[in-house]
């Protein structure tokens, strides 16, 4: 940890120029009296650093004295400051290591190329996220991917309980990993269940174990073999019927924890006319989803009265048909 913290601090003196003792303390996370100490023993290694004290001290480098690295393009270095806005490498636990591998990258830019690659960072934001999916995740934890990255390194095969959609009933199985792959902010787990190429939603596993058995994976596949297989396979599906509805304002927020994965466009915060002519326009948000089939809308009957269907018909007569059905069988039981 020494060492790393040593070379971070060399690496951002190249990069920022004279710094002061307190923020490189803030930055790499230790006490100011560490950062002298790390210092200490910069200077004992024979790297020309120097301390001044005062309002407008800090700590630098000798004038020339630098580790070049050279060899990157400018468009390279552009991209690979892009990387930073991902998202990815926090849910697998990399945010660190991937600061520490930017500051590196940028100390060993030449010197023309370093002021493009920051602006990248700055100006260019990657969010591969679907609309409204903070709002649904807001009803349970986002998935450990700890396991599941575990197995897949280790080359070992990997004991799931799995929870598919729709079904409230885990299932246990025992399956081969390629890999992961994120996919609209979504991670899934790339497996063969009994030989055949298998995608599991991370946040669907509720629990998950490594075994010691060697994983069994089929001779020259690999993880882009198996994704663009299992890809192939969902793209085919047919395509999700799109449904738009209209919520009472009061009750969005529920509306949003229990339905927000189905969301497609968000909610116009300025929703005009009533063109319903049943209340004031500001008691109602139109919303648009989509669902796998008309049937599946039957869900949003769980709100009553509160969500309304206007389109399309077929996702309204469906609503209908539901209603009609409970209302005869509550008649019955009371006759």
């Amino acid at each position: 940890m020494k060492a790393d913290r040593l070379l971070s601090i060399l690496l951002l003196l190249q990069t920022r120029g004279r710094v002061s003792a307190t923020e490189l303390a803030e930055r790499l996370e230790v006490s100011v009296r560490t950062i002298y100490r790390d210092v200490d023993s910069l200077s004992a290694a024979g790297v020309p650093v120097f301390t001044e004290r005062g309002r407008h001290g800090g700590i630098g480098l000798l004038p020339g004295y630098r580790t070049d690295v050279t060899g990157l393009t400018a468009d390279e270095a552009r991209a690979l400051f892009v990387l930073s806005a991902q998202g990815a490498h926090s849910d697998l636990g990399l945010d660190g290591a991937l600061g520490s591998a930017l500051r590196k990258v940028m100390a060993a830019l030449p010197a023309p190329h370093r002021p493009g690659a920051e602006r990248t960072s700055e100006r260019i934001l990657v969010d591969p996220a679907r609309w409204m999916q903070g709002a649904a995740a807001a009803a349970g934890p986002g998935p450990d991917l700890g396991e599941l990255q575990y197995a897949v390194f280790a080359d070992r095969r990997l004991r799931l309980r799995y929870r598919h959609g729709g079904t409230p009933a885990p299932v246990e199985y025992t399956v081969d990993p390629y890999g992961l792959v994120s996919k609209a902010g979504v991670w899934y787990l790339v497996a063969d269940l009994h030989g055949e190429p298998r995608l599991f939603r991370a946040d669907r596993v509720l629990a998950a174990e490594t075994t010691e058995e060697v994983v069994r994976r089929r001779a020259g596949v690999g993880l882009g073999d198996a994704w663009a297989v299992l890809r192939e396979q969902v793209e085919r599906l047919p395509r999700e019927l799109p449904v738009r509805v209209r919520v009472r304002r009061g009750r969005l927020d529920m509306f949003l924890r229990l339905h927000g994965g189905r969301v497609t466009v968000p909610p116009d915060p300025d929703p005009g006319p009533d063109h319903r002519g049943t209340g004031p326009a500001e008691d109602w948000v139109e919303v648009e989803m989509a669902f796998p089939a008309p049937g599946a809308v039957r869900s949003l009957l769980a709100l009553g009265a509160d969500v309304e269907v206007l389109a399309p018909l077929a996702a309204r007569r469906e609503l209908a048909r539901a209603a009609a059905d409970a209302l005869r069988l509550y008649q019955e039981q009371q006759a």
